[in-house]
């Protein structure tokens, strides 16, 4: 059985990514901040082979704990999905962004997706039976929102980081994807629902629904699936082709 490294698996687009690995047949190692008995009922729920490990994605030896672990239970690791990142806690205008906010934004969606992607790429060049790391970045990665500045340089990050593993993990076998989802409904986007239901009505996107989890978690599965062993470094716009430049 292969195995699944999930941050942040267990709401929102990783919950949608968790539910298409284990629909595939992998063995889930999820991650996240909220404490095993407030994750409980969503384990429960869950068909398949599944695990939990409560940590910070921007603490060293949280990381480590987290790799540790996933070993201990299944002795092996397949795949790497970067998924978990936080948002401002305050939108602000970019004049007005504090150094607090930036660190924290950055630590966590950057800082801590890098050392982890490390320490797992280690691991499975060790194991030397390939891989696949995917990074779950943003349109923000290209899309300039000034009242959350640090969020779009993190994801902006996230897109040269997927080139840099890639590059250097090319000759071990080891894919590395970046995915940008568009407008995704989570609940990190409740906030600005109306705001981006009105935008969808509009026009904004050519395909004109909001985007759902659980079509991230069908783009990780393909880029899962061992279909795509002459590429790597590439993005996967899931995005309801907001990307396209349309006159």
């Amino acid at each position: 059985m292969k195995v699944a490294m999930v941050t942040g698996g267990l709401r929102g687009i990783g919950l949608g990514v968790t539910k298409a690995l284990l629909k595939d047949g992998f063995a889930v190692s999820a991650m996240g901040t909220s404490s095993p008995d407030k994750v409980q009922p969503i384990l429960a729920e869950l068909s398949g082979t599944i695990r939990y490990t409560q940590g910070n994605l921007d603490g060293t030896q949280d990381r480590q704990r987290f790799l540790d672990e996933t070993l201990a239970a299944y002795g092996r690791v397949d795949v790497l999905v970067n998924n978990a990142g936080v948002a401002p806690l305050v939108r602000m205008p970019l004049l007005d962004m504090t150094e607090e906010s930036f660190d924290r934004v950055m630590g966590i969606n950057l800082r801590g997706t890098m050392f982890l992607s490390q320490i797992v790429a280690r691991e499975l060049r060790k194991q030397a039976q390939g891989g696949v790391i995917i990074n779950i970045s943003s349109l923000s990665a290209y899309t300039a929102s000034v009242a959350r500045g640090e969020y779009c340089l993190s994801k902006a990050g996230i897109a040269m980081l997927t080139q840099l593993f890639a590059a250097e993990l090319a000759a071990d076998g080891i894919g590395v994807y970046e995915i940008r989802p568009g407008i995704i409904e989570t609940d990190m986007t409740a906030v600005v629902h109306q705001k981006y239901t009105d935008a969808i009505g509009g026009g904004l996107l050519p395909i004109a629904r909001w985007g759902k989890p659980e079509d991230i978690g069908e783009a990780v599965s393909l880029l899962c699936s061992g279909r795509l062993s002459y590429s790597t470094g590439d993005v996967l716009n899931i995005d309801g082709g907001f990307h396209l430049r349309t006159l």
